[in-house]
Formats: C-alpha cells, sequence, structure tokens
C-alpha cells in the first residue's frame, strides 16, 4: 500500500487540527490502513480545507447528508401532523406499528450494526423511509389504511438499523474534546433536511387552507429518501477511519452473530449505570406526538403547520449549534460541563414547558375537533404568541437530544459499545414513543398527554443525576475501552504527538 511521511505540525491551526487526516506509515506502531491511499489525503479548495475522505468529519458528514435526506423527510412529514393528512388515526395506527418495531430492532440494533457493518446497515435504513412515504402516497389516492400500517412496522425495522449505525459513528468516531461539536454537526445537517421538507409542503400548499398536503409533497419526500438510501454505500468501513492524531476506532476485528449478542449483555452488565439514562430516553421522543398532532394539526391549517415546521426545525438548528459547542468548552472540565448541562436543561424544561402549560389551557380536544371549527393561519391576530412557543419547542428539542448523545459519548470512546448505547436509546426511545402515538390514538385529552410529557422530562432528569455526578469523567482511558474489543493499544493508539489544545478551540 503506498504510504506517505506527511505529518501536521503541533502548532497547526484549529482548521487544520479537526480536518486534517494525513496517511500515516502503515506499519507504524502495529496500524495498518485498509482503505486506498486516497481516501487519507486532504484537499484545499482557497482557504477552505476540504478534510480526508476517510476522516470523521468527512464520513459524518455523509451520514448527516443520509439522514438529511431520510429521517429529515420523514420528521418533515411527521412535523405537518397526522402525515400530512387531515386526520391523524391513520398516521398514528402506523406509527404505533413503526415505534413498536422499532423499539424491539433497536434495542438489538447494535449486534446488527456491529456485525454487518455501517454501509448495509445504512442504507438498508434509508429504504424503509422511502416505503412509508410512499405508503401515503398511496392512502392519499385509495385510503388503504393497512398499506401505511405495514409500511410503518417495516420502517421500525429499518429505522432501528439506521439509527444505530449514526449514533455508533456520531459517538465513536470523534474523539473526546470534540463530540459535541461532532454531535452538533450532525444535528444541524439533518434537522436541515427537514427545514427543506417542510418548504416543500409550504411552497406547495402556501395558497390552500385545506387540511391535507397534495401528492407532489410525497413524491418530492420519496425522491429525496431513495437518494438517502443510496448515498450510504458511499461510506467507508468504520475500520478505515482515522482521525487527526492518527488514531483508530475501537472495534472488534472479527465480530460474529455469537460475540455480538454477547456483547449486548455484556455491555448491560459491565455499564449498567447506563439504565439512569433510560427514562432521559423514554422522554426524547415522547413530547413528538403532543406537538405535531395536538398543537401543530390541531390549532393551525396545513399551510402554516408547514410555516410552524419550517421554524421548529431551524430552531433545532440553533439549539444543536449553542448546545454541541458548549459542552466542548476546553476551559472547563468534562464533568463539571456535564453537570452545567443537566443544570441548564432542567432550567429551559420549567421555562419552555410551562409556557406550554399556559398555551394548552386555551383549547381542548373536544373544542379543535368540531366541524366547525376554523384552524388559525399565519395571518390571524395572536399568532405570533403560539409561532415562538413553537420554536423553543423545537430548540428544545435539539438540546436535550445532543446532551443525551453527549452523556452517553462522555461514558466511554469503545465504537461497539457506543453501537449497544444507541441501540439501547432508540429502542427505548421508540417504545415511549409507541405508547404515547397510542394514548393520542384513543383520543385522550391534550392536557392529559401535555402533563405526561411535562413530568415525564423533568423526573428523568431526577433520575439520570447520579449518573451524571459519578460516572462522567474528564477522559476515559484507552486501557479501558480496549476492554471490550479484540484490539490492542497499539492498533488504535495516536500515532504521532497531537496539539490536543488546538483541536478543542475548534
Amino acid at each position: 500500500m503506498a504510504t506517505t511521511n506527511e505529518k501536521p505540525a503541533a502548532s497547526a491551526t484549529t482548521a487544520d487540527s479537526d480536518l486534517r487526516s494525513p496517511v500515516h506509515d502503515a506499519g507504524e506502531a502495529g496500524h495498518s490502513l485498509t482503505g486506498k491511499p486516497w481516501m487519507y489525503r486532504t484537499r484545499r479548495l482557497g482557504p477552505l480545507y476540504i478534510p480526508a475522505y476517510a476522516s470523521p468529519p468527512f464520513q459524518l458528514g455523509l451520514v448527516a447528508i443520509v439522514c438529511f435526506l431520510c429521517p429529515g423527510m420523514f420528521n418533515a412529514l411527521q412535523g405537518l401532523g397526522g402525515g400530512g393528512q387531515l386526520d391523524p388515526t391513520t398516521a398514528n395506527n402506523a406509527n404505533v406499528a413503526l415505534y413498536s418495531t422499532f423499539s424491539v430492532v433497536g434495542f438489538f440494533a447494535g449486534t446488527f450494526a456491529n456485525r454487518m457493518g455501517i454501509k448495509l446497515t445504512l442504507s438498508l435504513g434509508g429504504i424503509g423511509y422511502f416505503i412509508y412515504i410512499a405508503s401515503f402516497l398511496s392512502y392519499n389516492r385509495n385510503e388503504n389504511g393497512g398499506f401505511p400500517i405495514f409500511a410503518g412496522a417495516l420502517l421500525g425495522v429499518c429505522a432501528g438499523l439506521l439509527w444505530c449505525a449514526q449514533g455508533a459513528i456520531m459517538m465513536s468516531y470523534p474523539p473526546e474534546a470534540s463530540k459535541g461539536r461532532f454531535i452538533s454537526w450532525f444535528w444541524m445537517i439533518f434537522n436541515f433536511g427537514a427545514v427543506l421538507g417542510s418548504l416543500i409542503p409550504l411552497g406547495q400548499n402556501i395558497h390552500s387552507s385545506s387540511g391535507k398536503v397534495n401528492d407532489g409533497t410525497y413524491i418530492g419526500f420519496m425522491v429525496l429518501t431513495f437518494c438517502g438510501a443510496a448515498l450510504a454505500w458511499f461510506l467507508v468501513d468504520a475500520r478505515q477511519v482515522q482521525r487527526a492524531d492518527g488514531s483508530h476506532v475501537v472495534l472488534m476485528k472479527h465480530p460474529t452473530w455469537q460475540s455480538e449478542l454477547l456483547g449486548l449483555l455484556e455491555t448491560l452488565k459491565t455499564d449498567s449505570w447506563v439504565v439512569f439514562l433510560f427514562p432521559m430516553f423514554v422522554a426524547s421522543n415522547w413530547f413528538y406526538t403532543y406537538q405535531f398532532n395536538n398543537v401543530n394539526l390541531a390549532r393551525f391549517n396545513v399551510r402554516t403547520r408547514a410555516l410552524n415546521g419550517v421554524l421548529y426545525w431551524m430552531s433545532q438548528i440553533l439549539g444543536a449549534y449553542i448546545f454541541g459547542y458548549a459542552l466542548d468548552i476546553s476551559r472547563v472540565r468534562r464533568s463539571v460541563r456535564a453537570k452545567a448541562a443537566w443544570v441548564v436543561l432542567f432550567v429551559i424544561t420549567m421555562a419552555i414547558w410551562g409556557g406550554g402549560y399556559a398555551w394548552q389551557r386555551q383549547y381542548t380536544r373536544a373544542e379543535t375537533s368540531a366541524e366547525d371549527y376554523v384552524k388559525m393561519d399565519w395571518t390571524t391576530s395572536g399568532y405570533i404568541g403560539p409561532m415562538f412557543l413553537y420554536m423553543f419547542y423545537g430548540f428544545y428539542d435539539a438540546a436535550w437530544q445532543t446532551c443525551v448523545y453527549w452523556f452517553m459519548g462522555a461514558l466511554t470512546n469503545n465504537g461497539r459499545k457506543l453501537a449497544n448505547f444507541a441501540g439501547f436509546y432508540k429502542g427505548i426511545q421508540s417504545a415511549g414513543a409507541a405508547i404515547i402515538f397510542r394514548i393520542d390514538a384513543l383520543k385522550a385529552p391534550f392536557m392529559n398527554e401535555f402533563a405526561s410529557c411535562w413530568g415525564l422530562l423533568a423526573g428523568s432528569l431526577l433520575v439520570a443525576l447520579p449518573l451524571i455526578l459519578v460516572k462522567v469523567r474528564d477522559t476515559v482511558p484507552l486501557e479501558e475501552d480496549i476492554k471490550f474489543s479484540d484490539e490492542t493499544i497499539e492498533e488504535v493508539r495516536p500515532t504521532f504527538t497531537h496539539d490536543i489544545e488546538e483541536e478543542k478551540k475548534i
């Protein structure tokens, strides 16, 4: 294999230290790069550096675009409420099926991702989103409710695979000093997909005040989700990824189905403290049903729902940026940052959802279900208040998700273990979503669903506090990370001195 001896100087600029992943001597310190030489070369476009193809930033960017095109379009459709239909019953039933299978497959998805590899896992996941959206195009024409339910169950399987692989990449590829920023980069790109997805129905329905979207909206989503599934095949294998300091992701060199199933159980045994995060996992998707169906769908007409969706997902981008970069502030020890993040989450939980309580007191399900009920338009007097509330809901979601991923990433750097963590997260998250979608399908009072969201969010923070106080350390030793793999320190450690302080500034 062709190699180079290029190494960045210790005084590299912050842009250089994060984006460059030069090729190192394949024989040095036991490292063996299995990719092509071109994968490890950086490019320069004017004043900008394009990171090496097999570097963590480039690979995370590809994964983010896959999620931009697949879950991003799904989120845009969900954000319209009821899957873009006037009556949310069919979408609720499809989502119960979706999150029921997602909860089972997601919990064990780490095993599949570790055994099958990132590319296949992500691509299979993307196909499920295409079929799900196609089912609503079909329903728009023939009202066959069975197809969306089947597609929802299939998407649960596919999404469990996709999100597990995505979570493992996002938490295990970056060095410890950059995990918050990597999470924010992903979340911003991913949610820009939902922004774009919301602009499609906004543009197509801008002169419409009807209750459901047209066929062209679904077709546009289908094209984008198919492209996302195909893009997953352009990723490199995790063992080919090389960080800026020459280190590699800690994995199993020779995974088998048996080793990965046992590894799932071993993760629960050796890292049992992760169960303190399980209530936060449940809460992380619980509030979507309330926000999308009981706020956006219940109170606003189709074009205003689309506008609200654009603003909601744009607020997510802002929230991810602020929290991701704050979580990597180098002047503060990581253990202190974890405690500060908990405090901020608790404060904004009380503030934002307190405002939501004041809004929810103004209407009931019975009122909004009446045939003569007139839904709010963006031209309606009094729209600005709920518009900002909905934006704050989006900001809060990004803050919550970013912190949960960062908490998990602070517990270990082992890619195999983090794949299992991601599987636990998505599986438990989806079990909660299945429950709340079913509750909504049974027409529970809006205030009851609101109270369940607020109570679960606040309560789960209290349950997670012991883990944050005790288990989040300033760093995790490499010797500890490799215990859960068949690799050696020589195979994954940095190959040259790297200016960590410079990297932390990015």
